[in-house]
């Protein structure tokens, strides 16, 4: 025997057919407390003393509106079960609406004024927090979302508060970008997609001539040569964010809507979170580009015009959106 709780509920209906108001009015309440449907008049939430007593309000609605109502608790028979049952709470797919409506805000932030720019972020942070409540297994997705949020939230303190004092600890440092040209950067070899494209992101917009060396180990890194995507380097993750993001960050280009498309694409490639449409596409382009250039500058010059193209593809759908 064990004092261990199962790890599942599972509240069965069976509501009556002539009551539209009440079945609606279960589904949204069903909806709002995240609970998984298994299928119609099945669902499943995690077991918590929350939780039962969720579904033991619904249960109790349901009965006195003439329904059918059971509650169960159980453990998953097996750990593929366990993990479609899971899968019924991902909320990626929540997440990354959420992030198409803050790129949105960033492009318009321009056009509003402080009072809309506020009212707009502030509804926005609100339905994050709803998803968040909700979000019983989060990972990536939530924290890349969180990290999106922050960034508004600094971008519109920046226009509309300048003079602001900024919250204290922060690791990422505005740059100037003519201290940064003509030097020679160094990053881990056999690049993949944040390294090959910070590469590609600081010779397009930092250091137009810059050399590239490319370490079989990061302790031969030269000690005059700007270290990125390592440990101990001076550009590399931040928190949530991955090299591309941060160096897009540290230089002051969170304004252009093209880079800010591509660093989607580049966090959840390496590192997951919300799924962007072209990550496939990338990653067959990239593994081919690795198969046919065994040396890193001809990769590098390789994935060039694929970048350049996918930058150049963000930059007009988004000017015209």
């Amino acid at each position: 025997m064990t004092d261990q709780l199962p790890a599942w509920l599972l509240l069965i209906t069976n509501l009556p057919g002539r009551n539209p108001t009440l079945r609606m009015r279960i589904w949204r309440a069903l909806k709002a407390g995240g609970a998984g449907p298994l299928r119609d008049g099945a669902y499943l939430l995690p077991h918590s003393d929350d939780d039962r007593k969720v579904f033991e309000e619904l249960a109790q609605e349901i009965k006195e509106g003439g329904g059918v109502a059971h509650i169960l608790a159980l453990d998953a028979s097996s750990p593929e079960q366990e993990e479609g049952f899971r899968a019924l709470f991902d909320r990626t797919a929540e997440y990354a609406r959420i992030a198409v409506r803050l790129s949105a805000f960033r492009r318009e932030m321009a056009q509003l004024t402080e009072v809309e720019s506020r009212q707009r972020l502030t509804a926005i942070g609100r339905d994050v927090a709803a998803i968040v409540e909700r979000d019983y297994f989060s990972g990536k997705a939530r924290e890349q979302i969180e990290v999106a949020l922050a960034d508004a939230q600094a971008a519109l303190d920046a226009r509309f508060s300048p003079d602001e004092p900024r919250a204290g600890g922060q690791r990422i440092k505005r740059l100037e970008i003519n201290t940064y040209r003509g030097r020679t950067w160094a990053t881990r070899e056999r690049l993949w997609v944040d390294r090959v494209a910070s590469a590609w992101l600081i010779r397009r917009f930092i250091d137009p001539h810059a050399k590239f060396v490319w370490l079989k180990r990061v302790q031969d890194c030269p000690k005059r040569a700007v270290g990125f995507d390592f440990d101990g380097a001076q550009f590399t993750h931040v928190d949530a964010k991955v090299t591309f993001e941060v160096l897009v960050a540290c230089f002051g280009l969170e304004a252009d809507p093209g880079l800010g498309r591509l660093g989607e694409l580049v966090h959840h490639l390496d590192i997951g979170g919300i799924p962007t449409a072209d990550g496939a596409g990338f990653t067959t382009i990239m593994t081919g580009a690795r198969a046919l250039h065994t040396k890193d500058d001809a990769l590098l010059e390789a994935m060039t015009p694929v970048l350049d193209s996918l930058y150049a593809a963000y930059s007009a759908l988004l000017a015209n959106s």
